[in-house]
């Protein structure tokens, strides 16, 4: 079997990169994309690498980044631009290869295993040629992860940011890589590296030494997969960009740092969750939406409800609260929350995104709580004080 040769393109900063080089007055000033930044509790929804030195994290509010940096410019998001240059990445990348596949709006997965010969230049040529060429043309910059698979790929362009181009090859992936902490690869968020810890599994090759029997007990297929992964006896594709499906569902979930029990508490997430599900729908609409939730003693609880089509933030926390309410009693401690949509449908009207043209996600949440009270829902941004970054997780099938 031929090896294969695939990147993984990560743009850095990227909200904020495409900012920097729409505007280049901001270039060489502290810059963060925000929430309402009229309002000092809007939240960090991400930064560039001058903000970055300061400390500056995404998901804090404005008030805990200025007192960083004063002098941190704040902006709201412009989702329609960022969703633009996403494609024009795409379109560059597509000179190379036709597997293409994207993961969000700033990362990419590239196949070139069949291009080499054709553009007679290595996996670290390609990467170069591409890191220079976006540079360039879009005048921000990208990490680039080569190697023989998705997941060490993917790992490559974590290594080292921003600018640069990592090579993890086969011969060498594991003396590369299995020191490297647990977290450092998807699939192991915080709940899972805390167990693992506690049996003194802290690091990938401690991860990768363990029976496979043992971490499919403990994971089931997910730990099955990866463990064959960090063994690097997973076979991984690469989508093609040309064929690859519409959607069938769009879903967002995450464990909660601290269990929530109160409706309050509760909505607080599902906002939370909603603005990602109607950020990602954009296209389409959707006829039917399920919440899951799982208490802190791992008891799940999945309920559906078919409705009528919807599309935007306010549409989807409206109707994953309703769903909420019919089916839970608020009486057990919940862990962690899933919102997804399905039975989707394409549609021209495009509402969340110029829902998102005229008004900030603050805004947004604004006329949700003019419409059913200042207690009845919350700002997205109280939802992230419950959030672990590293526990957050998309679904798309």
């Amino acid at each position: 079997m031929i090896e294969k040769t695939i990147l993984h393109i990560d743009v850095n900063n990227y909200y904020a990169s495409v900012e920097c080089a729409t505007n280049p007055n901001l270039k060489d000033k502290p810059l963060a994309v925000t929430g309402n930044p009229e309002k000092r509790t809007g939240i960090i929804l991400a930064k560039n690498q001058i903000a970055k030195s300061f400390g500056i994290k995404t998901g804090e509010t404005i008030w805990q980044a200025k007192q960083k940096c004063p002098e941190l410019i704040t902006m709201g998001p412009h989702y329609a631009l960022y969703e633009k240059i996403s494609k024009q990445l795409h379109e560059l990348y597509l000179q190379y290869t036709d597997f293409v596949e994207p993961l969000g709006l700033d990362e990419c997965w590239l196949d070139v295993t069949n291009s080499l010969n054709y553009l007679k230049k290595t996996g670290q040529q390609i990467a170069d040629e591409l890191r220079e060429k976006v540079k360039k043309q879009f005048g921000f910059t990208v990490s680039v992860g080569v190697s023989f698979s998705k997941l060490f790929a993917k790992l490559g362009s974590d290594l080292r940011k921003p600018d640069f181009t990592t090579i993890i090859e086969k011969e060498k992936f594991k003396e590369k890589t299995y020191h490297l902490p647990l977290n450092s690869i998807i699939g192991i968020g915080s709940r899972l590296e805390k167990k693992f810890e506690k049996m003194n599994i802290t690091t990938i090759g401690e991860f990768a030494s363990l029976k496979i029997e043992f971490v499919s007990d403990i994971m089931g297929k997910t730990g099955f997969e990866l463990w064959h992964k960090l063994n690097g006896s997973f076979d991984e594709k690469v989508a093609n960009y040309y064929l690859l499906a519409p959607p069938k569902s769009i879903g967002n979930g995450t464990t909660t740092i601290t269990d929530v029990k109160t409706r309050e508490e509760i909505k607080k997430v599902i906002v939370f969750l909603s603005e990602k599900v109607a950020f990602r729908l954009h296209g389409y609409q959707a006829s039917t939406i399920t919440v899951t939730l799982k208490t802190n003693n791992f008891e799940k609880y999945r309920h559906s409800r078919t409705i009528s089509p919807i599309q935007t933030l306010e549409e989807i926390s409206e109707q994953a609260m309703n769903l909420v309410d019919s089916f839970w009693k608020y009486d057990q401690y919940v862990r962690a929350i899933r919102v997804r949509v399905s039975s989707l449908k394409k549609t021209d009207k495009a509402k969340q995104l110029s829902f998102f043209d005229q008004t900030n996600l603050e805004d947004a949440i604004n006329s949700i709580k003019n419409k059913y009270g200042k207690n009845k829902i919350f700002i997205a941004s109280d939802g992230a004080s419950f959030i672990n970054r590293k526990n957050e997780n998309e679904e798309q099938k």
